[in-house]
């Protein structure tokens, strides 16, 4: 195994890990999940800290979020791009949610340029232009303009998420769909704009 995949092995292992154990998951068990042998791993990092700050920059890493909005078929109808849209994020939110809570952290990492995959600005605007796409492909359905409403689906899809929001019963994403579109799907008789 090349060390960039035996990296991405070991970090994929210590995820679930993570948010089941926080940080007291031992070195054995992950080298157990990674189907290696405990030395390995501090081969491949100096130590369980670096371990567990690079598995952090990883969940936190928007590149997969993206590649996922990018496949959404744009011909698809407006309705099902964004439950789609939504789904992707919710799997966002929900991952990350986890491993903040069991991980105690008040807010996100910091930008760690050494990691390879931490979040930058520029990243966390895709995923704006993204769901900005998903919208502009249907603007005449629109009563407001596209950005402002994948604005408007990115909060409604993190507030409609987040457990502590919603008392532990997240909406789905037709739920949050319905509710984001009946509100500014245009009506028959012309109303101002949002």
């Amino acid at each position: 195994m090349r060390p960039e995949e035996r990296r991405a092995s070991i970090i994929a292992a210590t995820i679930p890990l993570l948010r089941l154990h926080g940080r007291d998951v031992t070195t054995a068990q992950i080298a157990m999940a990674a189907g290696t042998a405990e030395g390995t791993l501090f081969r491949v990092f100096p130590d369980k800290e670096s371990l567990i700050q690079a598995a952090i920059a990883t969940l936190f890493d928007p590149a997969p979020t993206l590649r996922e909005l990018e496949r959404i078929d744009l011909a698809a109808p407006l309705r099902e791009r964004l439950i789609q849209a939504v789904e992707v994020l919710q799997r966002r939110v929900e991952g990350i949610w986890q491993l903040i809570s069991m991980l105690g952290m008040t807010i996100p990492p910091p930008v760690r340029p050494e990691s390879g995959c931490a979040q930058t600005p520029r990243q966390d605007e895709q995923v704006h232009v993204q769901l900005e796409r998903l919208f502009e492909a249907s603007r005449d359905e629109l009563r407001c303009d596209p950005a402002y409403a994948a604005r408007l689906l990115r909060m409604m899809t993190f507030a409609g998420t987040h457990p502590r929001i919603t008392d532990g019963m997240p909406l789905t994403a037709a739920e949050v769909v319905a509710v984001l579109l009946d509100g500014i799907r245009r009506r028959s008789e012309e109303e101002e704009p949002c």
